[in-house]
């Protein structure tokens, strides 16, 4: 089976692209790098032709409200459309659990709006709505650095590892669509600055944590269920120690 996957160089595609090839399948890494690029369409009909599945774990290069609005329109809509013409029989794409309950940020309006434009194409899909990255907890605790201190948000997420993402990613490619969304999410259940102070404690990193539920995330405001899944989600085996020690062990 043909499978390309779109992003397929970056942290999840990688990944994902490592795994379906253990399992024997053709699959094209595709990215700007090689030459297919979603925003302008350049390369798509080659790199889609006679492709079974395909896998979107794109991102916009820019997190400005009005750039990734354009970013996922735009290439949302030049994807379906070769794989329409392609024949592709599955559209997978990786999304963010709470998408639809924090339209304040410019982000997930967007990529709410590539949801949208999945559910809308005549092509079967599944929809991947995953919790946050462990691997984004130092992107985090910089965006919440004020002087000698991290303001963040007390609400509760459930980290995933990037393992385990991709090992769904991967299951997901070789099932059937289901026309519908799927939730994956870690193991543990936890309030934000509580996880941020335990990888700060974990690195040395002497800065307090300071809690406030006001605190916004990436430009919104997140209440207790905002970024954790409602009802049954398939859970990663991967917890905080277990990332940890594979994250030292790569710097």
């Amino acid at each position: 089976m043909k499978i390309v996957v779109i992003g397929g160089t970056g942290l999840i595609g990688s990944k994902t692209v490592e795994r379906l090839r253990k399992k024997g399948h053709d699959v094209l890494a595709a990215s700007p790098n090689s030459g297919v690029d979603t925003l302008t369409g350049k390369g798509l009909d080659e790199a889609l032709a006679g492709a079974n599945v395909v896998i979107d774990l794109a991102n916009s290069p820019s997190f400005e409200d009005k750039a990734v609005m354009d970013f996922f329109q735009t290439a949302g809509h030049n994807l379906l459309k070769a794989e329409a013409a392609a024949g592709v029989q599955h559209h997978i794409a990786l999304s963010i659990v709470g998408v639809e309950r924090l339209q304040d940020s410019g982000y997930m309006r967007a990529k709410l709006v590539q949801e949208d434009l999945i559910k809308g194409s005549r092509i079967p899909y599944t929809i991947v709505h995953s919790t946050q990255f462990f691997e984004f907890l130092p992107g985090i605790v910089q965006s919440g650095t004020v002087g000698d201190t991290v303001h963040l948000s007390s609400a509760y997420v459930q980290p995933i590892s990037s393992e385990d993402v991709a090992d769904a990613m991967a299951d997901v490619a070789t099932s059937a669509p289901i026309n519908g969304t799927i939730e994956i999410a870690g193991p543990e259940k936890i309030r934000l600055n509580e996880i941020a102070a335990r990888f700060m404690k974990a690195t040395n990193d002497t800065r307090k944590v300071v809690a406030d539920p006001n605190t916004l995330y990436f430009g919104t405001k997140l209440l207790d269920g905002s970024l954790v899944p409602i009802g049954n989600a398939r859970l990663g085996h991967i917890g905080f120690e277990g990332w940890f020690s594979h994250y030292q062990s790569r710097k």
